[in-house]
């Protein structure tokens, strides 16, 4: 489509008729433009024309990148203790001992909310509920004294609970027809917390406090309605550490549900002065995603 003042200005000095307007003839300066003209010149025009075409192929790539869709991720899982050790305080006047020699090696319940939706194209946003909490009743092979209170050889009650919620941030950096990466940060809240009861002594150790994560989440697609997921918060540094990794193999029911079946490996813990707590836990895990 010709500019309207070009279209007038050849028509009026009748170079062409109207009807007989070609692309050929506006880019064709000899014939259609005579020099010194003040109308928009054979420039003009190209930069016009190459604007049009930048602007509708900025609008064809651009926003043909969809934002990824929001996800509710609901997984139940079976935990077993491989190792939780205790010590508080972190000095001589604590004992160290194992908190899973005491309520067992499990299974426990632990089930995982988990929701995550597009904000932008290639950009997600990842919210995570994930509660932890065991109890049993065993006994101390030796005198423990934890948190300022002694605890006599024998029969002992004990509580463990690490609830995590966190919040990623996460990009997709390749995707392509077999594999999807995603790489980002997460901020984690923790809120722990271990009780032990002997007779008529309680006490308790607690702590909630915030912690940075490196998140990193791969895909493989194993055809049309089935794929293998890799998702992992993860830092360590001189004075703890903390992993969730997991793995799954997920099944599409339909466009809106998927199910899942998995493993999942919890790891980290803390060591200063005023306490030490180390843990791992394993995990099975099944659930469902729906697709909003």
């Amino acid at each position: 489509m010709l500019p309207c003042e070009v279209r007038s200005w050849l028509v009026s000095r009748n170079h062409l008729d109207a009807t007989t307007l070609t692309q050929q003839s506006i880019l064709t300066k000899e014939s259609v433009m005579p020099s010194g003209s003040t109308t928009p010149s054979r420039g003009k025009s190209v930069a016009i024309a190459l604007a049009l075409v930048f602007a509708g192929g900025f609008s064809g790539s651009a926003f043909a990148q969809s934002k990824a869709p929001s996800v509710i991720d609901i997984e139940a899982g079976a935990a077993w203790q491989d190792r939780n050790d205790v010590q508080s305080p972190n000095d001589g006047t604590g004992t160290r001992f194992g908190l899973d020699r005491v309520t067992g090696s499990g299974p426990f319940f632990a089930p995982r909310l988990q929701f995550t939706t597009g904000i932008a194209p290639k950009h997600e946003l990842r919210f995570v509920v994930a509660p932890l909490g065991i109890k049993g009743s065993g006994s101390f092979d030796q005198p423990v004294r934890f948190e300022g209170r002694n605890f006599a050889v024998g029969g002992v009650d004990a509580k463990y609970r690490f609830d995590s919620y966190r919040a990623t941030w996460r990009y997709t950096f390749h995707d392509s027809a077999g594999w999807t990466w995603k790489v980002g940060a997460t901020g984690k809240i923790r809120d722990a917390e271990i009780t032990l009861t002997q007779g008529g002594t309680t006490t308790t150790r607690s702590n909630t406090g915030f912690v940075p994560l490196l998140h990193l989440y791969g895909e493989r697609r194993l055809g049309k309605d089935a794929r293998l997921t890799f998702e992992g918060d993860a830092l360590a540094s001189s004075r703890g550490r903390a992993f969730d990794l997991s793995a799954r193999y997920v099944r599409d029911f339909n466009q809106q549900v998927s199910g899942f079946v998995g493993v999942r490996m919890l790891d980290g813990g803390t060591s200063g002065s005023t306490s030490y707590n180390f843990a791992r836990f394993n995990y099975l895990t099944v659930g469902l995603q729906y697709r909003l």
